[in-house]
């Protein structure tokens, strides 16, 4: 069983287009997994899929009807943290707030903190 937590806020608008894809990509059922990669520009990276499976030492807390976990490992580095949906002229995006990162990539998806780096990527 998940550990009942709020590490990071999704808006109403990001759930509607998460729970679009869900359906599009016959993931109902699914949880939303949060999680920070290494590489990119910065050093980490986020990424965020469908998962069918929930660790014991994982958060977990519902916003919106939408089931979202992340791992203790990466916890810490995500408190805080706002995903977003955004619309624009050029088209639309999730976007993503993190209070703990210290640098960030032009991209926008890749980063660092000051505990923890990653590791870097050249980009081209």
């Amino acid at each position: 069983m998940a550990i009942q937590k709020q590490v990071i806020e999704v808006t109403q608008a990001a759930v509607f287009h998460i729970n679009e894809m869900m359906v599009h990509n016959e993931e109902q059922g699914s949880v939303l997994r949060v999680v920070v990669n290494g590489g990119g520009c910065s050093g980490l990276s986020y990424g965020m899929h469908f998962d069918k499976e929930q660790n014991e030492d994982d958060f977990e807390d519902v916003q919106h009807g939408l089931t979202i976990v992340v791992s203790r490992e990466d916890a810490p580095i995500l408190m805080g943290t706002k995903i977003d949906y955004k619309q624009s002229l050029m088209g639309g995006g999730f976007t993503i707030d993190n209070p703990n990162a210290i640098a960030s990539c032009g991209c926008g998806t890749s980063f660092k903190t000051a505990k923890r780096e990653g590791t870097p990527e050249v980009c081209e």
